[in-house]
């Protein structure tokens, strides 16, 4: 930095330093509240929801639950989450967590999954377990979009991978040019159901 090397950060952030000129990346807060809005059109009064974590104390992956939790509204007064369970993002976690939610509450009404891999997971134990749950992921990944078009997810938050890789590089050039350039700069999320998963 003392050289004048700029510093662009890319996907995640490090938070305590002070000296990079941009954030590049996804705002996971404003991604779990388009899950989480969503979910509430779908949820009714008395019905129930379990959580799959991600990593606990990883800011991007906190902010993934959050978000949905906040996009909820006026519904997270109206059901009730039975549980929250850590996942690592590792897709046999994943299955095993939704496995252990599915046996302690069997009329599960829905699940979220921080995470792609773990709501991948999820997908064979409500098979296994022959349960009608609403599963809800977030990554956008390739086996994801083809859950959601078999109908075994119902909709995911996707990331966009390649803008983080083109704004960032956008954001970096304008850096070493001199020009002004955001702290953070959003490259945005979207949600993919049935309705435009193709």
């Amino acid at each position: 930095m003392k050289a004048g090397v700029k510093v662009v950060l890319m996907d995640n952030d490090l938070p305590t330093w002070k000296l990079k000129s941009a954030v590049v990346s996804t705002n996971n807060l404003k991604g779990g509240t388009l899950a989480g809005k969503w979910l509430a059109a779908k949820l009714k009064a008395g019905n129930t929801l379990g959580i799959l974590e991600g990593v606990p104390g990883v800011p991007a992956l906190d902010d993934r639950v959050n978000g949905m939790l906040s996009g909820l509204g006026a519904t997270k007064s109206k059901i009730k989450i039975v549980s929250k369970l850590e996942t690592d993002c590792d897709q046999t976690k994943g299955a095993q967590a939704a496995q252990t939610m599915l046996t302690a509450n069997p009329s599960l009404t829905a699940i979220y999954s921080a995470c792609g891999p773990p709501a991948l997971g999820a997908i064979q134990s409500i098979k296994n377990a022959g349960a009608k749950v609403i599963l809800v992921g977030f990554d956008g990944l390739t086996d994801e979009v083809i859950a959601v078009k078999a109908g075994t997810e119902a909709a995911t938050v996707a990331q966009h991978p390649a803008k983080i890789g083109s704004l960032g590089i956008a954001t970096l050039d304008k850096a070493v040019l001199g020009k002004k350039v955001s702290k953070n700069v959003d490259t945005g999320t979207s949600l993919i159901t049935p309705a435009n998963a193709k």
